[in-house]
């Protein structure tokens, strides 16, 4: 069968409702993914064939289709840019593929997918192997702190000697970005100095060791500013563990979990995530928002023995039983042991799943803090 005539049953196919057709139509896309020769894909007239019998595919399509024709085209060179594009911005479980390896997006495509896609989406994006300056630019420009984290793990990525001191500047406020950067290839000894002063001792130790930094004095500099900054009062350089400002912290992540909500992406698997990516703070003012509690609430909740309260409130915001005891370990691990209550306590929490709706558990949960 000749070219256009392929192309041709093709898009009989893409427009047809019927489930069998959409099948065979899926399986023809797979067959042409897998061609040996596919030269005469890039041709204009075949371009715009396939556009119209992709784009036919994908409006109609159901969401494992499209998550199935997403992974196929994901490393082909003749892919339809329109359809890529709309893949892009697409679910992000059907977007992943495409925005991880597409070389049908250029920087220009990953630039508008920083500035109008969700955060999953801007992750990705800055993730993705080799990405540009342009698009570097735009992510310290949005300064959203799981992306940042993300682009300072991209040991690939196009970042000159100014955007990798802007990015140590943002681990100042970023925790999770500290280890990242000090091991990121293109780390100078005047940026591992100001980094220095932000991580544990852990990662000074890995710093002195790369840099040859002299410990004794940075220690002794810290030392003394911290001595300043309390009126004179001694303290030791080894008790120094900086932290962002709470307040400025506080502010960015209430604002971060603002939009999110607002736009409708703020979900029981974004608090799970915040969690994997050790941000407790941002976990707690993302469930106080889901749940309409105050952030303080959720704290105590956290900080307490009590782990039945801090099921309640996840209850409360649809957070599944079987999902708990995960997040229950991660928020263990990332607040010396809090909430306490040991096995026992995980027994009293997994009761805090039913027989109610979520509406029931907010109040329980509210109740139970007040009292």
């Amino acid at each position: 069968m000749s070219v256009t005539a392929n192309t041709d049953a093709l898009l009989n196919l893409a427009r047809s409702r019927a489930p069998a057709d959409r099948e065979r139509l899926l399986l023809a896309v797979v067959d042409l993914c897998g061609a040996s020769d596919k030269t005469h894909l890039s041709s204009a007239p075949i371009q715009a064939q396939l556009q119209s019998i992709f784009m036919n595919l994908v409006v109609e399509a159901e969401w494992d289709i499209r998550r199935r024709l997403s992974e196929k085209l994901a490393s082909a060179t003749w892919a339809p840019s329109g359809l890529v594009s709309v893949l892009a911005f697409d679910d992000i479980e059907i977007a992943r593929p495409i925005i991880a390896i597409s070389p049908v997006l250029k920087d220009q495509d990953l630039v508008q997918l920083v500035l109008e896609a969700t955060i999953e989406h801007q992750i990705e994006v800055a993730r993705r192997p080799r990405i540009g300056r342009p698009v570097v630019a735009a992510i310290l420009r949005q300064s959203e702190p799981a992306v940042l984290t993300a682009l300072a793990g991209n040991e690939t990525a196009e970042v000159g000697p100014q955007e990798l001191s802007e990015l140590v500047k943002a681990s100042e406020r970023i925790a999770a970005m500290r280890s990242l950067l000090a091991r990121h290839p293109a780390l100078t000894d005047g940026l591992a100095r100001e980094l220095y002063v932000w991580v544990g001792q852990a990662l000074r130790h890995s710093l002195i060791g790369r840099f040859r930094l002299d410990a004794d004095a940075l220690d002794a500099a810290i030392g003394l500013a911290v001595q300043e900054a309390h009126g004179g009062v001694p303290v030791e350089a080894d008790d120094i563990v900086a932290e962002p400002r709470p307040s400025e912290r506080d502010e960015m992540e209430q604002r971060l979990v603002a939009k999110l909500n607002m736009s409708g992406q703020l979900s029981p698997g974004y608090l799970l995530r915040a969690l994997k990516d050790r941000n407790l703070s941002l976990f707690i003012a993302g469930l106080a928002m889901l749940g309409r509690f105050e952030p303080e609430q959720v704290e105590r909740a956290v900080n307490s023995d009590h782990p039945e309260l801090l099921a309640l409130a996840c209850a409360s915001v649809g957070i599944d039983r079987s999902v708990f005891p995960t997040l229950l370990t991660l928020v263990r691990d990332l607040n010396a042991g809090r909430p306490g209550g040991g096995p026992e306590g995980a027994r009293r929490a997994n009761g805090a799943f039913g027989p109610f709706n979520p509406d029931v558990a907010g109040a329980a949960f509210r109740y139970a803090l007040i009292g």
